[in-house]
This record gives structure tokens, C-alpha cells and sequence, in this order.
């Protein structure tokens, strides 16, 4: 999948994480970056975590069944929720994991870098995104900058305000 990879769906190449970071500076959102070894899992990171203040970020990147734009749920990290009920939380059926190269061609990320600052990346209206409240009512959180070697603590207030200006529309995620 690192070879070869097909174009994104904006048509654009993939952003970096150095020119996502530049561009995050340039809008005045503030960002702390800690490089580490590869995360590809919550469980590669625990030990990490209680070293990065705030809450943490697992991400679903999902593929609906039928019509309707592909699923980035973004959950704290710890929280244990089935998929499925998740899904049908926000209105759809049924959907299953995407392929590796629907994240590539949706997103410009490999598998393990998963993040909702991957929709720099996106074409707004192809990626719908759900943030799980509890994230959302944190101080700080953590996620990939588009990559599993580094991780990037942000307000959820600038990632909120960072995805609208791409013309995403964010929804609160509710779990009980």
C-alpha cells in the first residue's frame, strides 16, 4: 500500500504533517508535538499517554452500507463501544471498516495514522465526522498529525474551528 498509492479524491497531493502543523500555526491554533515510536494501536500508546497531558484519541474510519459519505468517529481513546451501535446512533444502517485504500484516497493517511485532521486532506461532504462529547468538553487532545510517529495536542475548540474552515461540519458524538 506505500508504493504505488492512487490519487486522493480532492486531487490534490497529500499534506504533510510539517505543512499540517505550519498551516495549524498560521490559523493561530497552538499545538504541542511529541515525536515517539510508531503507535499503530491505543495499546502501543498507553505507556505514553499518562506522559502527554489531556485526553486521547482512537479513530474508526468507516464505510457505510449503500449511499451515504464514509464515517470518521473519533472517540476517547479508553472508551469501549460496539460499532454498530454507534453507527446506527447517527442515522445509518450498517458499515463496516473501510479498505486501506479508501483511507488512502478519502483521507491521504496509511493505516495507524488515522485522524480527524486527515480531513485537510478531504473533500467536504465525502467524510462525514463525529467527535465524542466527552473529547469535545476536554481542555487538550491528542491525535496524529498524519502520522503514527508524533502526537499532536490541540483545544477541541481549534479542532472544531479547523475543520469548519475546510468546510467540514463536525457532529457531537453522544454515548451513554
Amino acid at each position: 500500500m506505500t508504493t504505488d498509492l492512487p490519487p486522493l479524491a480532492s486531487g490534490r497531493p497529500a499534506e504533510t504533517p510539517e505543512g499540517l502543523l505550519a498551516r495549524l500555526a498560521a490559523e493561530g491554533i497552538a499545538t504541542e508535538t511529541l515525536h515517539h515510536p510508531p503507535f499503530f494501536t491505543v495499546a502501543d500508546g498507553a505507556e505514553m499517554h499518562h506522559r502527554i497531558p489531556g485526553l486521547h484519541v482512537k479513530n474508526l474510519f468507516l464505510k457505510p452500507k449503500g449511499e451515504g459519505p464514509f464515517l470518521l468517529l473519533v472517540l476517547e481513546a479508553y472508551r469501549r463501544v460496539p460499532v454498530n451501535a454507534l453507527v446506527r446512533s447517527l442515522g445509518v444502517a450498517r458499515a463496516s471498516f473501510a479498505a486501506a485504500e479508501d483511507l488512502w484516497v478519502e483521507l491521504g493517511v496509511l493505516p495507524g495514522s488515522v485522524t480527524p485532521l486527515a480531513l485537510v486532506n478531504s473533500v467536504p461532504g465525502r467524510v462525514r465526522i463525529a467527535i465524542d462529547r466527552m473529547l469535545l468538553e476536554a481542555e487538550r487532545i491528542n491525535m496524529h498529525p498524519l502520522v503514527n510517529t508524533a502526537s499532536t495536542v490541540l483545544a477541541p475548540g481549534d479542532l472544531l474551528r479547523f475543520l469548519r474552515e475546510m468546510g467540514h461540519a463536525p457532529e457531537a458524538l453522544e454515548i451513554p
